[in-house]
Formats: structure tokens, sequence, C-alpha cells
């Protein structure tokens, strides 16, 4: 008996330092992968955190105006602080002061002066160096371009809300199907969480919301004069289209925590971690979203852009119409001599001549 005690204890002591990394066994399936017993322990925790966030979220989003600036203008605080964390900016420096500041303000000058000189402005953050500035810039060109898609007329709540769909279904249907599934991982060295069904069945879940959000569009006489498969077609291409964008923002919010050192950006949402683990594919899926607007006739969304209107083809000496301001337009104009959507001197629209 004493002999097989100092067996097992010489044997615990001369295992490799590496296993005690590695998963519980009671958490693993065939192949080493996740069990299904495991992998579902955090869900309720995300169901109870959406159920409070998302209504009042949308609600923000479908409202537009001055509600919708206000909280972009909130959560791009809330996702510069978290940036300043990981780019290890103490609190009380000028240089957190201005991290938190520079996305709000650039965006407040976009909307209430002038779209041109909001941008310089954001770009202008770079000055803080490649990681400060580049977080400046990635959370301000995000929030600028939700607030610029819900001034398009007739389309604008229709467009904010085919991103926002698309980016939950993405996030939701990858965590559910790489939890049921499981399989190989897709990028081990970077989020050993994500596998690759997830990523197939987040693509999916980003076509059929787009689809389904292109087909049921209404409000526009080019959405509804537009063939119903057509139609759903346009929402599934975009969709997918920006639930790949979507992808490609967590992967590199995955790479910069690890460069970092840390597991989460925050901990301000039970579940999901931080503002910025919740929103990356927001923020490279809304600024696509935005680029693709530029070349829309009045009265399109996004996702009903040709080739054409793009650039992508020559398209002779036509002019091609501003998109309109939108809801936006008439809070800000009037009185004040300033509308949204207007660049020093020319339409917006002038710059795709």
């Amino acid at each position: 008996m004493r002999a097989a005690s100092v067996a097992s204890v010489r044997a615990l002591a001369e295992r490799p330092a590496t296993q005690g990394l590695a998963e519980h066994p009671a958490t693993q399936g065939l192949a080493g992968h996740p069990a299904a017993a495991g992998a579902w322990r955090d869900l309720r925790v995300r169901l109870l955190s959406a159920a409070v966030l998302a209504p009042a979220g949308l609600l923000c989003l479908l409202d537009g105006g001055w509600v919708l600036v206000g909280l972009t203008v909130l959560v791009m605080a809330g996702l510069a602080w978290e940036w300043a964390g990981l780019a290890r900016v103490r609190a009380t420096s000028p240089a957190c002061v201005l991290l938190l500041a520079w996305p709000g303000v650039s965006l407040l000058v976009a909307v209430s002066y002038d779209w041109l000189a909001g941008l310089r402005m954001l770009s202008a953050g770079f000055l803080l160096g490649p990681m400060r500035g580049g977080g400046i810039v990635l959370i301000g060109l995000a929030g600028m371009a939700l607030v610029w898609l819900s001034g398009m007329s007739a389309l604008g709540a229709t467009s904010l809300l085919f991103v926002v769909l698309v980016v939950w279904s993405s996030d939701s249907l990858a965590y559910m199907v790489g939890r049921a599934v499981g399989g190989p991982r897709l990028a081990p060295s970077i989020s050993p969480g994500k596998t690759r069904s997830g990523a197939v069945g987040g693509l999916l879940g980003a076509m059929l919301a787009g689809a389904a959000v292109a087909g049921l569009a209404t409000g526009s006489a080019s959405v509804l004069h537009e063939a119903l498969g057509g139609r759903i077609a346009r929402g599934l291409l975009f969709g997918g289209l920006l639930g790949l964008a979507a992808q490609a923002g967590d992967l590199a919010e995955s790479a910069l925590k690890r460069r970092c050192g840390v597991k989460d950006s925050g901990r301000l949402i039970p579940g999901h971690g931080g503002l910025l683990d919740r929103l990356d594919g927001l923020l490279a899926a809304a600024p696509l979203a935005a680029l693709l607007s530029l070349g829309c006739a009045p009265g399109q969304g996004f996702w009903q852009v040709r080739p054409a209107q793009l650039g992508l083809v020559d398209v002779g000496s036509a002019s091609r119409p501003s998109p309109a301001a939108g809801r936006l337009e008439s809070w800000l104009g009037g009185t004040h001599g300033r509308i949204i959507g207007s660049l020093p001197g020319r339409p917006v629209g002038s710059l795709l001549k």
C-alpha cells in the first residue's frame, strides 16, 4: 500500500507542467472537444443579460435622432475606457481623458457641424500613437457609421436594424452551433474557444438575418418595386458580407486581448465580459455598411447598392444622386442652419462623382 502511494505521488510530480492547463476530463468529449455537459454553463447568464440590454438598445436605435446620438456617445466612452485598460493607460492621465472624449466629441462635431470636419478630427487621434490612436479611430468610426446609417431617409431605421440583427445573429448562431457541434478549432493561436462549425453557423445566421430584414423592408419605392426573390438574394449576400466582417472583428479583438494578456476586456455585461467583447463584431460591420451606403441612390438601403454605383464599372458621365440626409437633418437644420449629410459647399453625393 505504501509503495503504491509513493508511486502515485511520484507520477503526479513528474506530470508535465502544461498538462495543468488542459481542460478537466469531465468537460471534454471525443477528440478532446468540449462536451455538452459543460458547454452551456454560461447560457443562462447570457440570455438574462441579453433580455435586459437588447430591448433598450433596439428602442434607441429605432428612435434615432439625439436619443441615438446620446446613447452612441455613452457607449463609445465605455468602449474607450476598456481600450485604455488594454493599452495600460493610467485612469488619471491626460491620455486617458483624451481617449475617452475624442471619439464622442468627433461624433458631435460631425452631427452638429460637418461630417468631414468630424472625420478629420477623428483621424487626428493617431497623434496619440498606434495603440491609443487606433482605438480612438476604430471606436469613433463605428459610432459615426451608426448615426450616418440612421440618417438615411425612409430606410434609416431599417439599415440600423439590418446591421444590428446580422451581427447579433452571427454571434448567437456561432455560439450555439460551436457549443453543440464542436469540431476543429478556427484559430487556436488566437481564440481557442472558437470552432470552424461555429464560424459556419455564424455566417449562416448572418445571411438569414439579412434576408429576413431585406425581404420585410418597406418604406421606399425602390424597395417595393423590386421582386421579393431579388430582395432576399441581396439580403443573403450583404448579410453574409457583414457577417464575415463581424467575425473578423471578433477574431481581431481576441488577438488584441491575447497580446495584452487578458481574457475579457471588462466585466460590465455578465456572461459576455465587457463592451468590447460584446460589440467587437459591430465595430467592423457598421463602418462597412456605412461605406456601402455612400454609393446608394435616394431611397436605397446599403444592401441594394450595385457595382455601378460603387464605381467598380464605367457608368459614363451620368450624375449619381446624393443619399438623403434623413430625420437628423430636420432636427438640426432650420434655425441652426446646419444640415447633417453636407460637406463644405457640396452635398455628400458629390464625393461619388
